[in-house]
């Protein structure tokens, strides 16, 4: 051993610990990212048997859902874990599904039939959630008994939006007055797998101001080759007196599409027939009111209904005859003889028992002055 001048001289590692610390420092170098990072838990579906018997009894647990989340468990046909279900809920044993909500941990355990479903296997567990966020696990089952068959040349992700999906439709009179409001959601999509897509089912979903969507299944009906386009039209509606801001979303295979805003007018006409409903019925019943109030009073006879019993009276009519004037020349009128208590009614003069004709005094009598 050499030994530099005035220090301590350099005593050799020993090969062990050399051998440790290269080994420390290889393993570090390798480790990548992943390593380090924790897994974050996903939806996840367990079966109690992969193959059972028709009509046979499985357990499906699941883990890593949303607390609280109501979920729906089906046996679907003509589906793959990849796929999931090609013809949608018409391939599953809908009769025989089962719910069950998740526990605070998210998790959940629930006994389903193995029912044949009306199509063919491959078969699966298809359980998805009823509300909220969609979520969706197929978890592949093996059904002795029911036939099996190839599923058909279509895959997920082979069909994209190629245009801007558009409304199209409007409202009417009676969407007015609180019909539901329809459109058509028209998009063109283009196929550019390498095999034919047969009767895609789309998910159309309506959501209303921050509340999640709520997905429904669209089938269009046709076949769309490779390397082609095809333009497709679905219809929906909203409930009765829907109104507001809502966004339509559009999804294929587990994939948004497309998404499209559509504002909602609110329906008048039934604003309008509250206000005059608040103005007629108080006016009736006002009306109808004063009706009962004219039938149920005391009635007092009035004049013309006096006269109706006694008869008609005439009016008395005073006729006034004109007077005669006489001038001067011809004096005053003659007075007007004094009525003669023994004179003949109706103006006729009678004789005076005491006087003749003959008897009677002239002017040249002596007695006459």
């Amino acid at each position: 051993m050499k030994s530099r001048p005035g220090g301590a001289a350099l005593a050799p590692l020993p090969a062990g610990l050399l051998a440790g610390l290269l080994s420390c420092l290889l393993a570090l170098l390798s480790a990548g990212p992943s390593d380090a990072a924790p897994m974050v838990p996903g939806h996840s579906v367990a079966l109690s048997r992969s193959e059972v018997a028709k009509g046979a009894d499985i357990t499906v647990t699941g883990k890593g859902w949303r607390p609280g989340a109501l979920l729906m468990l089906l046996v679907c046909g003509e589906s793959n874990p990849e796929l999931g279900v090609i013809g949608g809920t018409n391939s599953c044993a809908n009769a025989d599904g089962q719910a069950v909500t998740t526990d605070d941990k998210g998790s959940f355990s629930k006994v389903l039939v193995a029912a044949p479903p009306p199509k063919p296997c491959p078969c699966v567990v298809h359980v998805a959630t009823v509300q909220g966020e969609q979520a969706v696990v197929d978890t592949e089952l093996k059904i002795t008994g029911h036939p099996e068959e190839p599923l058909p040349a279509s895959g997920p992700g082979k069909l994209a939006v190629l245009t801007e999906p558009r409304l199209d439709g409007s409202g009417s009179l009676l969407t007015w007055f609180g019909a539901p409001p329809a459109r058509t959601l028209v998009f063109t999509v283009g196929n550019l797998g390498s095999g034919p897509v047969k009767d895609p089912v789309f998910q159309l979903g309506t959501a209303h101001g921050v509340f999640a969507p709520q997905w429904e299944d669209r089938q269009w009906k046709g076949t769309i080759q490779a390397g082609q386009k095809a333009e497709i039209r679905l219809d929906f509606e909203l409930s009765p007196g829907a109104h507001g801001d809502y966004q339509i979303s559009l999804q294929y295979a587990k994939k948004l599409l497309a998404t499209e805003p559509w504002g909602v007018d609110r329906p008048w006409g039934v604003t309008l027939f509250w206000i005059l409903l608040c103005l007629v019925v108080p006016a009736a019943v006002f009306r109808i009111g004063m009706v009962v109030v004219d039938r149920l009073r005391p009635r007092v006879p009035r004049r013309s209904d006096q006269a109706r019993h006694r008869g008609v009276r005439l009016p008395d009519v005073t006729v006034r005859l004109p007077k005669v004037r006489r001038t001067p020349a011809e004096g005053p009128p003659p007075a007007a003889p004094a009525p003669d208590p023994g004179a003949a009614p109706h103006g006729t003069t009678a004789a005076l028992p005491w006087f003749t004709p003959d008897s009677a005094p002239s002017e040249n009598h002596p007695n006459r002055p």
